[in-house]
């Protein structure tokens, strides 16, 4: 979707209102009073009201907009902005844009955006084949971490993240040439540098019938325990080349976008960057479809 189309579609606060009730209609409306699924709809009130209790659920309540002021106009074009490039837009960027007096609330706006996408992302496995690794992203040292001169693992300016590749191997019939085709990933910021932490994600994020490959780092010699089959190769080019192939591409883009598109990454707030950008990975090839999935994320993300 290009702006010109965006524009003739959601110009108005109206438009956005009713395209956001006629998705969220599609994607239905519980009760938090009784847990009914019927409602009526009170144009009037613009809340929906259960036939069962007659308690009154506003168009906003249940999403990631609920106690937002900010118009419906804006988190639309926020949504749009956000899904229309690889790269992404800054808090500071997007504000620009939408010409806002005030910072505070859109940086509010885009990290619950980026939560909705982690959290609906949360919702699915990786299974079959995966490769899996850990890397080192550049994060904003306090002046704590300044003093006391942390070396190696978990050292200044530096935050341990685990991510994983859904990768199927294939082979042409006619040449013999083998290689491997990428479907899903995951990120996920590790607190720890332990086997407990690397177990705890692996049951998280991939199915119990998989085969992960990884490298022959100490941490990982648990996690066949957890999966159908764990293939260790000791670290060299043609490990990173072949078998951890997709995964190391993924650790670059990220790094790369994450250094190209943002500015001092607070440690706190890293996840929430690597769910835009595992989000956006995930749906490359959705196009505009990937503005109606973000806003469908917006309604469903709290469920």
């Amino acid at each position: 979707m290009n702006l010109f189309s965006f524009t003739a579609h959601f110009g108005t606060e109206e438009d956005c209102r009713n395209h956001f009730k006629s998705q969220r209609d599609l994607q239905g409306v519980i009760c938090s009073k009784c847990s009914s699924k019927e409602h009526y709809w009170k144009k009037d009130k613009w809340s929906y009201e259960c036939k069962n209790c007659k308690y009154r659920t506003s168009l906003r309540k249940g999403t990631i907009m609920e106690n937002s002021n900010l118009s419906f106009l804006i988190w639309y074009k926020t949504m749009f902005l956000m899904s229309v490039t690889k790269k992404g837009f800054s808090a500071k960027e997007i504000q620009k844009q939408l010409e806002l007096k005030r910072y505070e609330p859109v940086w509010a706006m885009v990290h619950k955006l980026r939560k909705a996408m982690g959290n609906r992302d949360s919702k699915y496995t990786l299974e079959g084949i995966i490769e899996f690794d850990e890397a080192y992203f550049t994060v904003e040292s306090s002046e704590i971490e300044q003093e006391k001169g942390i070396r190696g693992k978990g050292a200044v300016g530096k935050q341990n993240v685990a991510m994983m590749a859904e990768s199927i191997p294939l082979e042409d019939i006619k040449t013999g040439r083998k290689e491997k085709q990428v479907r899903f990933f995951k990120a996920k910021v590790l607190s720890g540098h332990n086997s407990e932490e690397i177990n705890k994600t692996i049951q998280e994020s991939i199915d119990n019938q998989s085969i992960v490959f990884t490298d022959k780092s100490t941490s990982y010699v648990d996690i066949s325990d957890f999966v159908e089959l764990h293939v260790m190769e000791k670290s060299s080019k043609e490990t990173t080349e072949e078998s951890l192939k997709w995964v190391h591409i993924a650790i670059s883009n990220a790094k790369r976008n994450l250094l190209g598109n943002y500015h001092k990454i607070k440690r706190k707030y890293l996840q929430l960057y690597l769910n835009e950008f595992i989000y956006k990975l995930n749906r490359r090839y959705f196009g505009e479809k990937l503005f109606e999935r973000l806003i469908i994320a917006n309604i469903t993300a709290l469920g």
